[in-house]
C-alpha cells in the first residue's frame, strides 16, 4: 500500500524503531535506517529489509547534531530518493532517576537538542519535497499522557522536550494540511526491554505485575499504529497524540517513586 515511498526511521537499529522499519517495509516502503552506536545491528536490519524485496540503507547520525541531520536527509535522498515518510523515533533518554538540579547544563542542552530541536530540524529538511509532492507523513514520538503536560519527576528535561513537541505537532499539522502532509505523535507506554522488538503474539502470555490482568506491551503495538497513520487513507488523521499504553498512567508521583525505591532496596 506504500510501494515506492521512501521512509526514514531514526534510531531504528534496535527497539521500537526496528519494529517500525520492518512494518513499513512490509507495506512496500524503501527504508533508511539511522543509528548512532549500533552499526552491526543496523546493517543486519538492512539485510532483513532487503530480503523483503525493498531497498534499504543504513546511515549514522546523532539527531542532537544539526549537521548530522542535514547530512542524513541529503544522503538518503541521494541514495533512495527524497523522504516521503519521516518517523522521528530517536532521542536521548537518561535512565538514571535524577532531579533537575542534578543535571549538568551540557546534559540539558543535549537532551533538548536530541528530543526537540533535532526533530524540528529533520522535519524542516523533509518538508520542501513533501510540499512539492503534496504528500507526506511525519511521526513524532512522545510518552504516555504527554499531551496533558503533566510533571514527570526525575524526567524533567526529557518531559519538557516532549511536551514542547506536542504543541509543535499540532501546529505543523495545521500549517501543512493543505499540502497533503499529516503530522501525528505516537505515545508509547511502558514497553520494556526485548518487548520493544516482539510481536503481540509473543507477549500475550506475559502479564504486567504493576497492572494485573493486562498483558505487557510490544513493539508491534506501536508499529501497527505508525503504519496505519502512514497509509494514504489516513489523510483525515493529523495533529493527534496517539496513546499506545494499555490505558495506564506511566507517570508516578515523586512520593510513589520514593516508596517503590525504598521497597526495592529492601529486597
Amino acid at each position: 500500500m506504500l510501494h515506492g515511498k521512501i521512509a526514514l526511521v531514526t534510531g531504528s537499529a534496535k527497539g521500537l524503531g526496528k519494529r517500525t522499519a520492518l512494518a513499513l517495509a512490509d507495506l512496500g516502503c524503501d527504508v533508511a535506517v539511522s543509528y548512532m552506536n549500533s552499526e552491526r545491528e543496523a546493517f543486519e536490519l538492512v539485510a532483513r529489509l532487503e530480503a523483503k524485496g525493498v531497498r534499504a540503507m543504513a546511515v549514522r547520525a546523532d539527531v542532537a547534531v544539526r549537521e548530522d541531520n542535514t547530512r542524513m536527509t541529503e544522503v538518503v535522498a541521494e541514495t533512495l530518493g527524497p523522504i516521503d515518510i519521516l518517523v522521528n523515533n530517536a532521542g536521548p533518554f537518561v535512565r538514571e532517576r535524577r532531579t533537575f538540579d542534578a543535571y549538568s547544563l551540557d546534559e540539558i542542552d543535549y537532551m533538548m537538542r536530541g528530543n526537540l530541536l533535532g526533530v524540528l530540524e529533520l522535519d524542516h529538511c523533509v518538508l520542501p519535497h513533501m510540499r512539492r509532492n503534496r504528500w507526506g507523513r511525519i511521526i513524532h514520538f512522545g510518552f504516555g499522557l504527554a499531551a496533558e503536560a503533566r510533571g514527570w519527576p526525575h524526567r524533567a528535561v526529557y518531559a519538557a522536550a516532549k511536551v514542547g513537541l506536542v504543541s509543535f505537532t499540532k501546529t505543523l499539522a495545521a500549517e501543512q494540511a493543505e499540502y497533503g502532509i499529516t503530522v501525528n505523535m505516537v505515545c508509547p507506554g511502558d514497553i520494556r526491554g526485548a518487548n520493544k522488538e516482539k510481536g503481540i503474539d509473543e507477549v500475550l502470555h506475559l502479564h504486567d505485575e504493576e497492572f494485573p490482568g493486562i498483558r505487557q506491551g510490544s513493539g508491534e503495538d506501536v508499529a501497527r499504529v505508525i503504519t496505519f497513520l502512514c497509509l494514504p487513507q489516513s489523510d483525515f488523521l493529523t495533529g493527534n497524540m496517539m496513546e499506545v499504553s494499555g490505558g495506564f498512567d506511566p507517570i508516578r508521583s515523586l512520593a510513589e517513586v520514593k516508596t517503590r525505591g525504598s521497597k526495592d532496596s529492601q529486597g
